[in-house]
């Protein structure tokens, strides 16, 4: 299987400005924002979506959820924020790798999309 655009940025292989970065996990500004903040916390582990993440894979998943929440207050985003999981084409998702949005900065419309 070729490696996704995230591998690439996780082998170092593509620049990224960089945000967070721990063993299990990184997280980089989105480079097409849809917020002021808008960061993606991607795990080392290529999931290709959550669909496809297996009862082992909870700790992971708490672990990118708990990593969005700490960057939104490293980044001061107080007056809230949307943590965003897209699943396959039609819920937008544009990279098949596992990742959660970070966003911010600004108020959030409902419905989104």
């Amino acid at each position: 299987m070729a490696k996704t655009l995230f591998q690439k940025i996780i082998d170092r292989e593509i620049p990224a400005k960089i945000a967070h970065e721990d063993a299990q996990c990184i997280a980089i500004h989105d480079i097409a924002p849809q917020a002021p903040v808008h960061i993606l916390v991607i795990p080392k582990s290529p999931f290709p979506r959550i669909s496809e993440v297996t009862p082992e894979g909870q700790s992971l998943l708490g672990h990118l959820l708990l990593t969005a929440t700490s960057l939104a207050k490293k980044l001061n985003l107080d007056k809230g924020y949307r943590i965003v999981i897209n699943n396959g084409p039609d819920g937008g998702e544009s990279v098949p790798h596992l990742h959660v949005h970070l966003l911010g900065g600004r108020p959030m419309s409902w419905p989104p999309g």
